[in-house]
Order: structure tokens, then sequence, then C-alpha cells
């Protein structure tokens, strides 16, 4: 028989990397099953016990302080996002590398998935809230995992030759036979050289029903975990009257109505920044809120929601919130108008002892925040807000009840979804971001950020407002300064003065020549502290110095 030219059907190498090929494609596809089944199971147990959002939570816990300034830097409020999207990736990577291994040894394969299944439940159940059972999502995902990727690495695997496979070219057969069985091999069915089947039909059938799985599982889960959601009981809530009601704001207050780019004087619930590092927020039920306070208290006891709604000491406050990873010129700084208990007087009714100097204030996730407890009690406008801007707090935001301290970083006064306050002292613990090496108490510093022109980018020449805000909580700001290039500084116009606690505008009109302009802004305190002009990163007490930018009149 003559042989027939060279085939372009599977060579040897060929079949080997589609065998490899598609063992990849088995272990990501029982990494998504096990990733379903987790969630459902979450849907039951908890949706901070799904393993994305477990190991997620370690990462944040464990990665270095560098590291975090870097996300929030670089991802800002979207830092979560990024973690979870880097999550899925790794787990991505490593479960192609899982069905490599076990189109090899299966043992070995399967114990691949078991172990990122063990780190999954062991995340879960260190967090300061989990549980035993946090770790059920993890491990029975990780069980139908090991039993997708064994269904699908089946028909890849050798199997004895079936009746009508092709045939196995004699030993010492010569080129030209091995071609006319590659060529029968195309025609009958694919296998290897050695007589191994490889049954694609049954294998995408498989990733068929295990992609089915995944996404059955995984959107029955997220429907699942609907139940724990508050926002009905948040819509239903109606705030208490506060017996203390904020300062009258003066016409014109807000300079933004007349400035394009000006930051408004307060900051939406839906623009105001979030920095924290709850992946799955809490979500607590109003009619199941406990507020316990313990440590040195005299009379310590417990409120429930409904005690805080019913005292007749409520206060109402325009307070500016600053977080100290803010850069300078950042934008981690907003404004609301807050409702809540005065937090003095709560400490007070329970006989705070005098040894005590820190609120270790825990949230219902487990975070700890350090308050020092003179500022508790000495700065006027400190509470424990349930109101933000005329409605309940967002869960995102600390819904039911949160800790506000005007004039310390949030990450030493803003315990969120707060449930716990424990009088204690600074020698005694120390707070989740202390133990990272943050400063202990954390006073916020003066700072002023130019908001228009925006940077680089151009407008015309000529006359034009350069504005922004400027803000020293329980101080207030009594003086802008505005300096264009090497000209003089030039005192700004300042928004009316409502509150030391709430952020002051400023604007100032200038003739802007043709060309590229450095602009230069810093503040005053009304105690007459002028702004630090040296840089200072967040870490570890705050960002400082004066913010510049460089801008284009065309």
């Amino acid at each position: 028989m003559q042989a027939p030219p060279p085939s372009s059907g599977a060579s040897p190498a060929r079949s080997s990397a589609g065998r490899r090929a598609l063992a990849a494609l088995a272990g990501l596809l029982a990494a998504a099953v096990a990733l379903g089944v987790a969630e459902l199971i979450a849907g039951v147990v908890g949706a901070a016990s799904s393993p994305v959002i477990a190991v997620g939570d370690t990462v944040i816990t464990l990665t270095p302080e560098p590291v975090k300034a870097f996300a929030i830097r670089t991802f800002g409020e979207n830092d979560k996002i990024a973690l979870v999207v880097g999550t899925v990736v790794i787990t991505a990577v490593c479960a192609l590398l899982v069905g490599l291994v076990g189109l090899r040894n299966r043992r070995l394969g399967a114990g691949g998935i078991a172990v990122l299944g063990l780190v999954g439940a062991l995340a879960a159940v260190t967090r300061p809230a989990g549980g035993p059972l946090d770790a059920l999502p993890s491990l029975l995902g990780a069980a139908a995992g090991i039993a997708a990727l064994l269904a699908l690495l089946a028909p890849l695997n050798p199997t004895p030759r079936a009746a009508g496979a092709p045939p196995v070219p004699p030993a010492g057969g010569t080129p030209a036979d091995e071609r006319i069985v590659d060529r029968l091999r195309d025609v009958l069915g694919s296998g290897d050289r050695k007589g191994a089947a490889l049954d694609r039909r049954r294998f995408f059938l498989a990733g068929g029903v295990a992609l089915g799985a995944a996404a059955v599982t995984g959107a029955g889960g997220r429907l699942l975990q609907r139940r724990f959601d508050v926002a009905g009981d948040r819509a239903a809530l109606r705030l208490p009257a506060p017996a203390s009601r904020a300062a009258a704001l003066p016409a014109g207050a807000d300079l933004a109505t007349e400035v394009d780019g000006l930051t408004p004087l307060f900051t939406g619930n839906r623009d105001f920044y979030r920095v924290d590092t709850a992946i799955s927020v809490p979500r607590i039920r109003p009619a199941d809120y406990r507020l316990s306070m313990t440590g040195m208290f005299d009379a310590p006891r417990s409120y429930t929601l409904a005690d805080l709604f019913e005292r007749t000491d409520l206060i109402e406050r325009d307070i500016t919130l600053t977080c100290v990873s803010n850069e300078v010129g950042g934008g981690l700084a907003g404004t609301a108008r807050w409702v809540g208990v005065p937090l003095a007087a709560l400490l007070e009714e329970n006989g705070i002892r005098s040894g005590s100097d820190q609120l270790l204030c825990r949230s219902e996730d487990g975070m700890t925040i350090g308050a020092p407890t003179r500022s508790a009690l000495e700065v006027e406008d400190a509470m424990l807000a349930f109101g933000m801007n005329g409605e309940p707090l967002p869960v995102e935001h600390g819904f039911p009840v949160r800790m506000l301290i005007p004039g310390l970083y949030g990450y030493v006064s803003a315990c969120k979804w707060l449930v716990r306050i424990e009088a204690t002292t600074f020698d005694a613990i120390d707070a989740y971001w202390v133990e990272r090496d943050w400063a202990a108490e954390g006073p916020i510093k003066i700072a002023s950020r130019i908001d228009t022109p925006a940077p680089l980018r151009p407008f015309r020449a000529g006359r034009r407002a350069i504005a922004g805000v400027a803000w020293a909580q329980t101080r207030g700001i009594a003086r802008v300064e505005v300096r264009v290039d090497d000209d003089d500084w030039a005192q700004a116009e300042l928004s009316p003065e409502v509150d030391a606690d709430l952020w002051r505008q400023w604007v100032l009109p200038y003739d802007f020549a043709p060309g590229r302009h450095s602009i230069t802004v810093r503040a005053t305190s009304a105690d007459g502290e002028v702004q630090a002009e040296d840089r200072a990163t967040p870490f570890p007490a705050g960002s400082s110095g004066w913010h510049s930018v460089q801008v284009v009149a065309a």
C-alpha cells in the first residue's frame, strides 16, 4: 500500500497537550462547583462563612500595612472588590494546577482541592466572630469539588481500548504505518500511541453538568443570603426627633451652588467615603440589636435600639469625618448631619471609672477600635450615631449604631456596627489598628484641598475660581491662603462658619494667563496653628503637607 501524505491529525505531542488543556479546564470547573456549593451552604450558615469572603478577610488581616496603604491609594473605595477579584483569580490559577496534577495522580488532585477547602474553613473559623459552623461551606464545597474533579478527569485518563478503536501500529512499523494509524484515529476516535482513549464527548457532557451545578448552587446561595438582608427593616425604621438640633445654616452657607467643581458642604450618603475591613458588611436586625457596656464601669448595662431611641437627650450635629488613610489632597473625608446619643452621658450613667483611658469598641464582625476615654468624655459632640442625613445609618456605614468622636481619625473613634464598649486601658489591650503599629490616639491634622481647577485639565485663560475645602475638627478653620506660581499668598473667601466640627469651603477668584501654573493651598485653624508644609505619609498618624496641583490655562 502506498503511504498517504503526512496527516494533519493529532500527533502524540498534540494529543498529550490537548489532554493537559482539558485537565486544567477540569480543575477550573471543579473549583467552580466547590465555590458554588460553598455559597449555597453559606446561604444557610451566614454570608461571612463564604470561603471567598473568609479568605479575603484573612488576607486583609495578614497584609502588611504598606501593602494596605498601596491598595487604598490605588483602588480607593474599590479595594475590597479588587481583593475579591484577586482571591478568585488566585483560586482559579490553583484550580488549573490541581487539574494538571490530577491528570497524573487523582489522589494528589483531590488532595489539592481538599487543601483549598481546609484553608477556607480555617479562615472562616478563626475570624474574630467565627464559629465551628462557619467551616461547613468550605468543607462541603471541597467535597463537591473533589467529586466533580474525579468525574471530569475520568474521560481523560488512560483506559483499555474499546472494540472498534483505532489500531496500534505493530512493533517495528514504518513511519508510513504510523501515519496511516494517525489518519484512522482521526476517523474512528481520538487516542494516543499507548492505546488510551480520550472521550471528549463524555468530558464535555460532564463539564456541562459541572458548569450548570456551579451556576445553580452559586445563584441559589446568593438568593438564600438575601434572607440576611436588613434593607426592609431599615426602611421601616423611623428616627426619633433629637432634643438638641444642629446649628441653623446661614443663607449662602454652601458655596458649591455658585462654584462648579467645588465639594458640597454636605456629602450624600451614597457618595460618602467608606474605608473598613469588612468584605461582607454585618447585617443586624433592629429588633436583635444589643449594645453591651463592660469593663471598668460601676453599673454596666446593655441597651436595645429601642432604649437608645427613647432617650430624651438625643442630639443632632453636623460633623466632618476623615480617614487616617487620606493622602494630602485626597477624597477620604466627608460631612453628614448625624443623630444619636451623647457619648459622655452614656458613659457617665454607667459609672465609668477614672482609671479607664481607653474604650475598646467592638463591631459585630469582631473588629476592635480603641478610642481615648478622655476624648469620649470631653468632646462635646461625641456620640453613638444611628441617623445620617435624615435617615437611619446605611448598612455600609454602620447600621444600626456607630460611634463618632469629632477631631479623631475614624480608626480610633468611628467604630461601625457597634455592639460592645469595654472600658479599659491602653496598657491592658491594643485594638486592631494599634496592633499594626498605627498611633494609639490619632488626632486629626489640619488639612486643606484644592477641588477646582482640576489638575492638568485645560481651561480657558482669564478669570476663574480656585476653590476647595479645609478642616480642623473641634477647632475650626480661621483662614485659607492660596499661592499661584511665585505670587504672594492670597487670602481666600470662606463659607460662613457654622460649627468647628464642620469643614469650610473656600474660594479665590484669579486671573490666569495662558500657560501652565502651580497652585498651592494652606489653612490656619481657629486657635492659630498653621497647616504643616512638610509632607508626611498617612502611616502611622495621618498625612500632612500643603496640597499643590499643576493646571493648564489655554
